[in-house]
């Protein structure tokens, strides 16, 4: 493979790719909508419906920078495979579990099969493209994590109104066996010629932090922010991240080199990242209520009204609209545009009164600026990241996205039960998360682009 023409079947690859990465992304939202049935036929109180949904995004985020640094150290390709393989058994033993344990280990099993796709997805991306088609590729990566995200209730209420329960998680089997299928006749291999030694205490460090991070953030609004699980497992993650960071700066050959950081167009990066994936979390969160709760829909409904907002994303990155823009913009200017954008369809939602005008037009706004921002900055992590550590920087970017929407649900949750609370409307309870979003999004556009604009300068310095 020419380095200067990238892969000669790159484009069929990242079809392939982009395939695997839908399945495991449809499955973050698709139980939601399954909830009643699991009630009802397995009877699931409604812990165990908290941990069905929870033990695999748990899994899943503790893992992302592991399974990056595996694939990076063992190959992206066999990690692939390996996630394919993981994904497809336990979605099969989540589809015939006779018990709400049985499907929550098999959800949890999904969840490590799930963080070895993520993270290879994006890192085998990075090595069979050529850097001036990157963002167009990335462009459309992310647009199909839009489309999973919103296609997950869709698929999950045509497939409960026609087939038990059980039958949303045996149709990822069919795609997994296919996808895995394309990958071994199509992936090159790759992998970091360096052959470091593995970091096993930086592993499993970053997986237990991480862990009880995402774990203290999604029991919050359910205990209390003050209650002894949220403040206990909050406090193991402080501690247990704060010795991976003082283990992985004295190690020799650590999993995740913190003098990234010093890099402001990664650190840039970073900060819109986290921004952008809060008050997108967030303000999902609070619309899906809005809509439902407000505006009188039923799930499946509600799942139809948000579809703008994908459709948006999906209709700008696979035109190669936006990666047009961000080429003549440059990354600052994408990053800033994109979250102004954002920003102002969170603010058209939090004024909208009566109908469904004014909420489609916030969603269509939303959407544009996700299309514009969110691979301008997955790019911005990924360039700064050295090639040979492309698993690792897939395993930041979506850390990243794990921790900014489980922050964003929760927060700005809190602020509709504190509004709520103080004897306001649900309506303005809503609103005003929606603003709060609004502000936190607008905030993290300035700071992103104002980091990657003094990175930028000061590589033209440098360089000349």
């Amino acid at each position: 493979m020419s380095a200067s023409q990238g892969h000669p079947q790159r484009w069929l690859i990242l079809g392939v790719i982009c395939l695997a990465q839908l399945t495991v992304l449809l499955d973050n939202t698709v139980l939601n909508v399954a909830i009643p049935s699991l009630t009802r036929e397995l009877h699931a109180a409604t812990s165990d419906i908290q941990w069905m949904i929870n033990a695999y995004s748990l899994v899943q985020s503790g893992l992302l920078l592991t399974a990056g640094s595996a694939a990076d150290r063992y190959g992206r390709k066999k990690m692939l495979i390996a996630g394919l393989a993981l994904f497809g058994i336990g979605s099969l033993a989540a589809g015939l579990a006779g018990s709400t344990g049985r499907l929550i280990a098999a959800r949890a099993g999904m969840g490590v099969g799930g963080a070895l796709l993520l993270t290879t997805t994006l890192a085998v991306a990075m090595q069979i493209f050529t850097p001036e088609e990157q963002p167009k590729a990335i462009g459309i990566w992310s647009a199909v994590a839009a489309l999973g995200f919103a296609a997950g209730p869709l698929i999950g209420g045509f497939v409960l109104n026609h087939f038990w329960w059980g039958a949303i998680f045996l149709i990822n089997i069919p795609v997994a066996v296919l996808a895995l299928v394309a990958v071994a006749a199509l992936v090159p291999e790759s992998k970091s010629p360096r052959g470091d030694r593995p970091d096993l205490l930086g592993a499993l460090l970053s997986t237990i932090g991480m862990a009880s991070l995402v774990f203290a953030i999604i029991s919050g609004p359910h205990h209390g922010w003050t209650s002894a699980r949220v403040l206990g497992t909050a406090a193991v993650a402080v501690v247990v991240l704060g010795v991976f960071a003082w283990w992985e700066s004295r190690v020799g050959e650590p999993m995740l080199d913190l003098r990234l950081f010093r890099d402001r167009r990664f650190t840039g990066a970073v900060a819109g990242a986290v921004l952008i994936t809060f008050g997108m979390g967030g303000a999902l969160f609070l619309l899906t209520q809005h809509l439902q709760f407000v505006l009188g829909y039923g799930p499946l409904e509600a799942g139809l009204r948000t579809a703008p907002l994908a459709l948006t994303v999906v209709l700008l990155n696979f035109t190669g609209l936006s990666a047009k823009w961000s080429g003549r913009l440059g990354t600052p200017l994408s990053v800033a545009l994109g979250m102004l954008l954002m920003s102002s369809g969170l603010v058209a939602i939090a004024v909208a009164s009566g109908g469904y005008a004014g909420l489609l037009l916030g969603l269509v706004l939303i959407g544009a600026g996700c299309a514009v921002a969110n691979p301008a900055m997955a790019h911005a992590v990924m360039s700064a990241i050295p090639p040979e550590k492309a698993g690792v920087g897939a395993g930041v970017n979506g850390t990243l996205a794990e921790f900014g929407n489980g922050l964003g649900v929760a927060v700005l949750g809190a602020v509709l039960s504190s509004s709520v609370a103080s004897g306001e409307s649900l309506s303005a309870g809503l609103g005003a998360g929606q603003l709060v979003g609004a502000v936190a999004v607008l905030l993290g556009g300035f700071v992103a682009a104002g980091l990657l604009r003094r990175a930028e300068r000061k590589v033209a310095q440098e360089l000349g």
